[in-house]
């Protein structure tokens, strides 16, 4: 089991289509296989770098310690469109209908709220890491988590966008980069 850091580095790489089998239910960080996951796991087993959200199409954003059960979902200009006109209290994953009264899943203000100790620890540095449509949806977040005081104004941005090597290369740098002078 994973120990929740206390870092106040915030990494969101996108989910990976490969998942590890097991429980139903286990942490994000630990169900996704893909080459981002098994790099990080490897360079940061323990959080200690940074901390992890992650950004779904399934389960839009969260702590990457939260556990998550097999899904297959794909991210669309669609997806994020409705991600990023929901802001900060949209709903993850959605309800599969219309007809609830209590909506289903957790929004991205709850995760990020938690993970930053109700403000009281913005994240000073932030790194984004995945393909053009979820660096979309991970920027418009970043800029919100900004306004709300999660992130606090003067933090670096990196946005690590490319083939999966290049990608793998450059977050392992920036988790194993001291923290930068802004922060």
């Amino acid at each position: 089991m994973t120990t929740v850091s206390t870092s106040r580095r915030l990494l969101i790489p996108s989910c990976s289509m490969t998942k590890r089998a097991g429980p139903k239910w286990i942490p994000a960080r630990d169900r996704y296989d893909g080459p981002l996951w098994r790099t990080l796991r490897h360079v940061d087993p323990d959080e200690h770098k940074a901390r992890v959200a992650i950004l779904s199409a399934h389960y839009g954003f969260r702590d990457a310690n939260m556990d998550i059960e097999q899904y297959e979902a794909r991210m669309t200009p669609e997806i994020v469109a409705v991600v990023k006109s929901g802001g900060l209290s949209t709903r993850w994953p959605r309800p599969k209908t219309q007809r609830r009264f209590i909506p289903s899943g957790e929004h991205p203000g709850c995760h990020i709220n938690s993970m930053t100790a109700h403000r009281t620890l913005p994240f000073v540095e932030v790194c984004l890491v995945g393909g053009a449509l979820y660096l979309d949806v991970m920027s418009h977040f970043v800029e919100l988590f900004r306004e709300d005081g999660f992130v606090t104004g003067s933090a670096p941005v990196t946005e690590i966008c490319g083939p999966f090597g290049i990608m793998r290369k450059q977050m392992a740098a920036w988790l194993n980069r001291p923290l930068s002078a802004a922060g």
